[in-house]
């Protein structure tokens, strides 16, 4: 094996786990449907030489990306506020005032709107997942939508800054994939390059697992981006952790020497990711047992569960643990996902007003930034179930 990020031999695995779903933010319309959906095998690799965790056993292609994919925050008024205020410091920093944005892999739009809403002049976004036709916004006519991929066929597009959040973890090439934006920027040093994605420390260090599914196939740490970053072009301005340390910010522009600037301390990481790895399946296990437990202990005394979450990590949880027989069901306030299933297991998502005719003994919340948008909830509708944040 080499990594995809650096080309270094020195990739070893250290966590297996088979026959997970291809998809975790494509829901399903029919049960029989989402319990037989097609899976994937996960076998991640830790490079020694950059610190790039990668899906050695990813299939290219094996994921669909399309408009049933749905894996919009923005119903939540916690994400819309972080997002909002991501957008205007963006625009503000980085003096993009009246000029055009890209945002390549922009789901359905939201936080390139917000960014022309800041400010910006233009805005064009590339998915294939996107949906004009939920877009609500007085900027409407400055904001051009492609239904695709990314790729070399948009290198003509003239910006003033490439955006991309949360799809670098879905590109298994990903030194192809920067070597092809650095490309298509040209001699236009002015320009610049803002990406978001989770962090892989994070992960590692409180084996997250719920945060590791099939189609992420690409895990960064602040050092191992910083350093793709710049053996593929580009000058790495800033280097930062935000939405309560969950994700990676960086903050880039092209540059014409190899492996510009000095690195910035936080890239020093390696030790601190090595550790992780040698720790993360045998924590991992202990984890699975205890929630297994847990869960279990509910049903046999006669409640139910429910997780808070229908997206990747509600289908992540489920799956990895293996107990759609004691989730309930999966809770979302994205109406969109209402009558869906989750891919893997089959559990139905629903509106939080259905807990009412089900009450559950146990809500388990899947990300703790929403724990107290999921209390308010739950007291909005007169309930009073344990509540666990993972």
């Amino acid at each position: 094996m080499t990594c995809p990020a650096c080309t270094s031999p020195d990739v070893s695995v250290f966590f297996e786990e088979r026959d997970l779903p291809l998809n975790s933010c494509l829901l399903l319309d029919d049960r029989d449907d989402a319990t037989g959906f097609p899976t994937g095998d996960l076998v991640l690799g830790f490079c020694g030489a950059c610190g790039f965790v990668s899906n050695t056993a990813f299939d290219k292609g094996s994921s669909e990306y399309s408009q049933r994919y749905e894996e919009t925050q923005i119903f939540s008024a916690t994400f819309q506020e972080f997002a909002r205020d991501l957008a205007h410091s963006w625009v503000d920093r980085h003096d993009l005032a009246g000029k055009t944005v890209l945002e390549i892999g922009c789901g359905k739009g939201e936080f390139l709107v917000m960014m022309v809403e800041a400010g910006a002049g233009q805005g064009i976004g590339i998915d294939p997942g996107v949906r004009p036709e939920r877009i609500e916004s007085d900027v409407g006519d400055r904001l051009t939508w492609i239904k695709d991929f990314y790729s070399e066929a948009y290198a003509h597009l003239d910006v003033d800054a490439v955006v991309c959040r949360h799809t670098l973890e879905h590109i298994p090439d990903v030194a192809e994939f920067m070597a092809m934006i650095r490309s298509a920027i040209g001699d236009r040093p002015e320009t610049i390059v803002l990406f978001e994605l989770p962090d892989v420390a994070r992960i590692l260090e409180e084996t997250a697992f719920w945060d590791v599914y099939y189609e992420h196939c690409s895990y960064f740490s602040l050092g191992s981006l910083a350093r793709l970053f710049r053996r593929t072009g580009f000058e790495v301005l800033d280097l930062a952790l935000d939405y309560h340390d969950q994700y990676l910010l960086i903050e880039a522009r092209p540059s014409t020497v190899p492996a510009a600037g000095t690195p910035l301390d936080v890239e020093a990481d390696l030790a601190r990711l090595r550790s992780g790895v040698a720790d993360f399946a045998d924590a991992y296990a202990n984890l699975r047992r205890d929630w297994r437990k847990r869960l279990a202990e509910v049903t046999a005394l006669g409640g139910t569960s429910v997780v808070w979450g229908g997206g990747s990590k509600g289908v992540s949880f489920v799956t990895h643990l293996d107990v759609a027989d004691h989730v309930d069901l999966a809770v979302d306030i994205n109406p969109y996902k209402h009558g869906k299933y989750l891919a893997g297991s089959g559990v139905p998502v629903v509106a939080p007003e259905a807990l009412v005719e089900r009450p559950p003994a146990l809500v388990v919340v899947m990300n703790p930034i929403y724990e107290p948008e999921v209390r308010a909830e739950l007291h909005r509708l007169g309930l009073d179930p344990e509540v666990v944040s993972l």
